[in-house]
């Protein structure tokens, strides 16, 4: 399919899900057509929701941040693998407690779905993208791991665009905590298909009506395919062209950013 081809297609959608680092901004960085995107969605009379891998901040926390870079978008249209991981402990140990390494927006997930803290004898330790991460809560955690607590990541992301790089993501960062007990931790976020379940029953439509938009092959475009949903990469993130060649599977769509959906 040529570009046209491309946007009739994507235009008969009746909502999108669209990840955030890499697709949005990078770092506190706008990214060229986001602003035309958005409004193109509103416009539409679009479902959208904005969903990312990363735990630290809850869903009015990043509707403020696109506020500042310019974009007016409720608390509704974000979800989180805070939330998903939040929501799946629920149905798993419903009142549980949970030990926590992460910001904010993991801790105050869990609180809403019933959970406690608990650093002595919790049901699970959880651990999602951090800066304070440190020896002495590592060590915790590996003490509470073997005492039995079900080791739980809020998403599989080995690494994070900055502005400037990368950073280490929770994937590296629970890493420490899997080789010293031996155990394997359970990963909620994209690429697995329960949050790409949410996310669909959030916004009240079937996959055939959604599609999925991202910058990474190993986590949005996989989720999209084991979810059955069309798939577009967008090149304005970590994955180049080229790179695409290094994976089993291709995305359905491959275009330069979000803008070309409505330009």
């Amino acid at each position: 399919m040529d570009l046209e081809e491309i946007k009739a297609y994507l235009h008969n959608k009746k909502a999108f899900i669209s990840d955030m680092d890499g697709v949005i901004y990078h770092g506190n960085m706008l990214l060229p057509g986001v602003k035309e995107f958005v409004e193109w969605l509103k416009n539409n009379n679009k479902e959208y929701l904005f969903l990312t891998n990363s735990s630290e901040r809850s869903p009015r926390e990043l509707a403020l941040k696109l506020e500042r870079l310019g974009l007016d978008i409720e608390p509704s249209h974000f979800y989180t693998s805070a939330l998903a991981t939040a929501a799946f402990l629920k149905t798993q140990c419903p009142g549980g407690s949970a030990y926590v390494i992460g910001e904010p927006g993991l801790v105050n997930a869990l609180y809403e779905a019933g959970f406690s803290m608990n650093d002595y004898n919790p049901d699970y330790v959880v651990l999602g993208e951090t800066h304070s991460w440190n020896y002495e809560k590592i060590q915790l955690a590996v003490k509470l791991v073997m005492k039995g607590a079900k080791l739980i990541g809020t998403n599989p992301d080995i690494t994070g665009p900055v502005e400037g790089g990368i950073a280490p993501a929770c994937a590296s960062l629970i890493s420490p905590i899997e080789m010293a007990t031996g155990k394997k931790a359970y990963f909620i976020g994209k690429p697995n298909p329960l949050i790409m379940r949410h996310a669909l029953k959030t916004l009240g439509c079937h996959r055939v009506e959604a599609c999925i938009i991202g910058d990474r092959m190993d986590t949005d475009i996989i989720a999209g395919i084991e979810s059955e949903l069309d798939t577009v990469l967008v090149l304005s993130g970590v994955t180049s062209r080229a790179e695409i060649e290094n994976f089993p599977y291709r995305p359905k769509f491959v275009l330069n950013g979000v803008g070309d959906i409505c330009s």
